[in-house]
């Protein structure tokens, strides 16, 4: 018997399915051991000793595998080809030799690209062992983030109250993040113009052309900085009499396909075509890897798709271009195939490129086995593998210089056509927003750059005579650098040499999870919060958060798997000045962070109003005198006035409007609503980690001001003194029920606005107002709620004192004494419950509740033989933590 490991329950039932009844297939879950989440946990002292805990489930998995185990004689190991698969593999085989599992067993290792059936019986023709290599290359990675995780957290909770954690990679792909957000808070738009005329052959063809020279001098783009000198150039051009073709060039180019897929392509083009995020891709690509069911058969659609490489098989390109023959004709196809090279920095982690597993299954044929999204991301796949074997695009362009009235002017026609679409009439790749700080409108560039569009020209003979219609002139401003897409910045970091084709998904997730930036309109944004932390990290770690650093601690890691160098190295020169590098900041005191975070982030959160350039931003909208700034609290970053305590403003971590009162277009900080006529302090309007409020005065010494949330439907902006003092009057006396003789109020409280009789409270929804509700309507709440079980009918009594009351709850109808509660038996109906049965049920309850009470005088302690025996027993249930050391 052989025993195959892979990783997923899906792959697994494939699998088994190809080798036949001789192997058992089992899956392994992904990984089945790890780091514990506490300090320790990789020792540097000790050569990067590291220690390894298997959880309850994956425990479970070890034990299936090692039962599996006994009476085979090999075990073959088939998880991921990539680094990742390398290491679950070498966690399984260290797992099961811990516990002599292995004893006589032939232990393989396996890899294919994809998952079928010629594939995987092939790569079980070709065992070889694991690649150390590789498992050092884990090691080494899994230690670095660790240790940077374990010791560079600490420091921000201590340092930055409020932050979150930090981490080697997401840090500085979040510094990519808020660097072009300050890129964007410092861009200045600057106006510039063009000049258009419109041309015509004496056949009445006619085209437009820009103007380019005017009186023998090339305009450069901001000669025409305002629309004054906009006119006199097209007044030139109107009085000019002579407009002549002074050069025409032909010119043809080609355009050629773009690789097959990688990880990060694939990324970026799903984001940009199909709006998917770094995530969805891979979720989706994985289940296309692991297959569908076609006529009975389950069967992988795609190559595997963490890889950095962009080759092909040889019979996968012969078999692309079979089909392009087919499909499209001759004409389409190549003399020679295309063979891309890879630019992996490390060729044993750079696999196959994404690529359909049968390139001949179009996507019409899956249409109906594929869900929607999987779908589009196939057609994606194979259109894509398609065109990179396509024939090139060829386009004739043409330039066309007119000379005005001799030299005076000259204007400049671009023409492109698509002479032969090539690869271009199956698929074009998607392109990023490139509007920079020198965007805004190109003129003709979009043409002759060989865009989609086609810019034609008439045909225009050198010497030709033309004639001048409508000129006109256009407003331009430039424009900032635009967020970061998913795509954009998977692509950046992989430009810059950040992370990996693996961890691309995880470092976008990882950054919305810590809330250090937000999607909005599919754009990233850098959150103040991820501000802050960048800044701090900036300013006193800021070798670790340098592009170039990381890029080159990525190829020294590279360079480990490719057998390069030795991991314990690597991380020894990297810990040992890390770790110093912390070390000084242990005396840091909390003023010096703020001081720089301040000086840092002033521009971002301070900006000067362009209308009102002498007003101090920093000015405290409350006293007048004192200067706002940065501060830190035990719940994080906020801003305040430099005359606290005398004077207490304060408003979230938030850019404000310029020359704003300090609450912001969103509410964010403190609006003063005039005086209480009874007490004379101010009320304002504020806005806190939960929500919006009104308060009366401020704090004096221990005491607190008087303070009322919101309602969820009242808007901030309709708030006046008026609706202030309303609130700050909650709770407020609706009246007396007639039956009970009880009070009802109104109020608001943590959970919202509520009625309260009593002990009962009822939340008040819908259209029911806290402030206007009258006393039949809460009447009527109260009894409903009643009905319903919320305060529960009355059973009389109880002998002891004190009312028992019959209640439904989530598990079920039970009777209430004080803080005593007992479930109804079966076959006792909550409807016809008597006071004797209600009594009965609560002493059985409260005879319960005393027996498990500890006694005073033991402490709790059981006896030692039954302690002993509970324990052996919870142990038979609940598998232990298996902790080892590397």
């Amino acid at each position: 018997m052989n025993v195959v490991v892979v990783e997923s329950p899906a792959k697994a039932k494939t699998i088994n399915k190809y080798l036949g009844k001789d192997f058992k297939v089992l899956a392994s879950y992904g990984h089945v051991r790890d780091l514990p989440a506490k300090d320790g946990s990789v020792r540097p002292d000790e050569g990067f000793a590291m220690t390894w805990v298997v959880d309850a489930r994956a425990n479970k998995r070890i034990n299936d595998i090692a039962d599996a185990l006994k009476g085979a004689n090999r075990l073959y190991l088939a998880t991921d080809p990539d680094r990742e698969g390398e290491a679950i593999s070498w966690h399984i085989t260290e797992e099961l030799n811990r516990r002599r599992a292995l004893e006589g067993i032939e232990v393989h290792r396996v890899v294919f690209n994809e998952i079928t059936e010629s594939a995987v019986k092939q790569a079980f023709a070709q065992p070889r062992t694991l690649n150390q290599e590789l498992i050092d290359a884990y090691l080494a990675r899994r230690a670095l983030d660790y240790l940077v995780g374990f010791t560079l957290s600490p420091v921000l909770w201590r340092k930055l109250p409020g932050s979150r954690s930090a981490g080697r990679v997401q840090s500085v792909a979040l510094r990519l993040v808020c660097d072009r957000e300050a890129e964007i808070e410092a861009f200045r738009p600057r106006e510039y113009w063009s000049v258009e005329a419109v041309l015509a052959k004496a056949s009445g063809e006619s085209f437009k052309a820009r103007l380019i020279e005017l009186d023998g001098r090339k305009l450069e783009r901001y000669d025409l900085a305002d629309g004054g000198s906009a006119e006199a150039a097209c007044r030139r051009l109107r009085e000019a009499r002579n407009f002549q073709a002074e050069r025409v060039e032909p010119k043809k180019t080609r355009r050629n396909p773009q690789p097959p897929f990688t990880t990060s392509t694939l990324q970026q083009e799903a984001s940009r075509k199909l709006g998917f995020g770094a995530s969805r891709t891979m979720r989706l690509a994985q289940q296309l890897y692991e297959g569908v069911n076609l006529g009975g058969e389950t069967v992988g659609l795609i190559t595997y798709m963490r890889t950095d490489g962009v080759q092909i098989a040889e019979e996968a390109i012969a078999g692309t271009r079979r089909l392009i023959q087919a499909k499209f004709g001759d004409p389409y196809l190549p003399d020679k195939p295309r063979r891309y090279s890879a630019k992996a920095k490390n060729a044993q982690e750079a696999h196959e490129a994404v690529r359909p597993t049968d390139v001949s299954r179009g996507p019409d044929q899956l249409a109906r086995r594929l869900e929607p999204d999987q779908l589009k991301l196939y057609e994606l796949i194979w259109k894509r593998t398609l065109a990179s074997q396509m024939e090139s695009a060829r386009i004739d362009q043409v330039v066309v210089d007119i000379a005005v009235d001799g030299k005076a002017a000259k204007l400049r026609a671009n023409g492109s056509v698509i002479a032969f679409p090539g690869f271009l009439a199956l698929y074009q790749e998607g392109r990023d927003e490139n509007r920079g700080i020198n965007g805004g409108a190109n003129g003709a560039a979009g043409a002759a750059g060989g865009g989609e569009d086609e810019r034609r020209l008439p045909p225009i003979g050198q010497g030709e005579p033309l004639r001048r219609g409508e000129v006109s002139a256009e407003q331009h401003f430039t424009q900032p650098p635009p967020r970061f897409t998913e795509a954009s910045l998977v692509k950046n970091l992989e430009e810059l040499g950040i992370g990996r084709p693996s961890t691309y998904a995880s470092i976008l997730q990882v950054l919305q999870d810590r809330d250090y930036v937000r999607l909005e309109k599919r754009r990233f944004i850098a959150e103040d919060r991820g501000r802050v932390v960048t800044a701090f990290l900036a300013g006193f770690f800021e070798r670790y958060v340098q592009y170039n650093f990381t890029a080159d601690m990525e190829t020294q890691l590279d360079d480990i798997s490719g057998g390069r160098a030795e991991w314990t190295e690597v991380l020894s020169r990297f810990w040992n000045a890390f770790i110093q590098a912390v070390e000084e900041t242990k005396g840091l005191r909390v003023a010096e962070v703020i001081d720089a975070l301040d000086a840092d982030l002033g521009p971002h959160f301070f900006p000067v109003d362009p209308e009102q350039p002498e007003v101090d931003p920093r000015a405290c909208p409350r006293c007048g005198d004192g200067r706002v700034g940065l501060k830190l609290g035990k719940t994080g970053g906020f801003i305040g006035c430099s005359n606290y305590p005398d004077c207490r403003f304060t408003r979230p971590l938030a850019v404000v409007a310029p020359g704003s009162n300090g609450l912001g277009d969103d509410g964010a900080g403190s609006r003063d609503l005039g005086s209480d006529p009874a007490s004379g302090q101010t009320v304002s309007l504020r806005k806190g980690p939960y929500g919006f409020y009104v308060q009366l005065g401020e704090a004096e010494g221990d005491t607190k001001p008087k303070r009322t949330s919101l309602p969820r439907k009242m808007s901030p902006d309709d708030v006046v003194l008026e609706t202030a003092l309303g609130l700050l009057s909650l709770p407020r006396d609706i009246g007396h029920d007639s039956e009970t003789g009880e009070e009802i109020t109104a109020g608001i409280g943590r959970y919202g606005p509520y009625i309260r009789r009593g002990s009962t409270y009822v939340s008040l929804r819908g259209d029911d107002d806290v402030m206007t509700i009258g006393l039949n309507r809460a009447v009527t709440l109260l009894a409903e709620a009643k009905a319903k079980g919320g305060g529960g009918r009355s059973l009389g009594e109880h002998p002891d004192g004190g009312e028992i009351t019959v209640r439904s709850g989530r598990y079920g109808p039970f009777v209430k004494h004080g803080k005593l509660n007992a479930s109804l038996a079966k076959g006792l109906d909550p409807d016809s419950i008597t006071l004797d049965e209600a009594v009965a049920l609560l002493a059985a309850q409260a005879a319960k509740t005393k027996q498990k009470k500890p006694s005073k005088r033991s402490g709790g302690a059981k006896k030692p033989a039954k302690a002993a025996k509970k324990a052996s027993k919870a142990t038979a249930k609940k598998p232990a933590t298996e902790t080892s050391e590397t």
